[in-house]
């Protein structure tokens, strides 16, 4: 595989962030799975998340939400009012990795994810490895997302980023597809263990 890597970009949540709505709602739910599962999947589903990744403002998708559906307004609201207690911490293994990549100073680290414009600022106060990166296209601030090819097409022209010297590590596989289609050299993540394995490939060493 190509030794001629420049430049390697992480996705955020699932491969250096732990982020479940799950971790909030079994607490509103008092640890009933059948009922958060339903809540989660009929009422604030994961595609409506999605719409705020994609620039949708966070209070305003609340208040569309619970004008639809007003008998769940106490469980709506936390949605975005209690999101902090979505946040299960930092992937400890991947955030060494990433450290050591850029003490390394071989490499541009950017990062690629998709996350609402009004929550990112509230992971940037968790996480002090998010200040590390030389740049961060957030899909929020750019009215679009992963794994639309236009928020690619935005971080490779705003940080000079030639695809086919480039990583790109992702959890999602559809968000890899979109990045194979576009010249990346993409990653799968599944664990800290797999990626330094993946990245020996590129003769990137950890």
């Amino acid at each position: 595989m190509s030794n001629n890597i420049k430049t390697i970009i992480f996705d955020l949540g699932g491969v250096l962030i732990d982020w479940n709505p799950e971790y909030l709602y079994r607490k509103i739910f008092d640890n009933d799975e059948s009922k958060m599962e339903w809540f989660l999947t009929e009422i604030c589903p994961y595609s409506w998340n999605e719409n705020q990744d994609a620039g949708k403002s966070w209070p305003l998708a609340i208040e569309e939400k619970v004008a639809e559906h007003p008998q769940y307004r106490e469980w709506i609201e936390p949605y975005y009012y209690r999101w902090e207690e979505m946040l299960g911490g930092s992937l400890q293994g991947t955030v060494e990795i990433l450290k050591k990549l850029i003490d390394s100073k071989k490499y541009q680290i950017l990062a690629l994810t998709n996350w609402s414009a009004d929550t990112f600022p509230k992971a940037l106060q968790h996480f002090e490895f998010l200040h590390w990166f030389d740049g961060i296209v957030v899909s929020g601030e750019e009215n679009t997302r992963k794994p639309f090819h236009d928020i690619y097409q935005i971080l490779f022209e705003r940080y000079n980023v030639t695809p086919s010297e480039a990583i790109f590590i992702d959890d999602n596989t559809k968000n890899i597809e979109a990045g194979n289609e576009l010249g990346l050299n993409c990653i799968n993540f599944k664990s800290p263990t797999d990626l330094a394995e993946e990245l020996k490939k590129y003769n990137v060493e950890i």
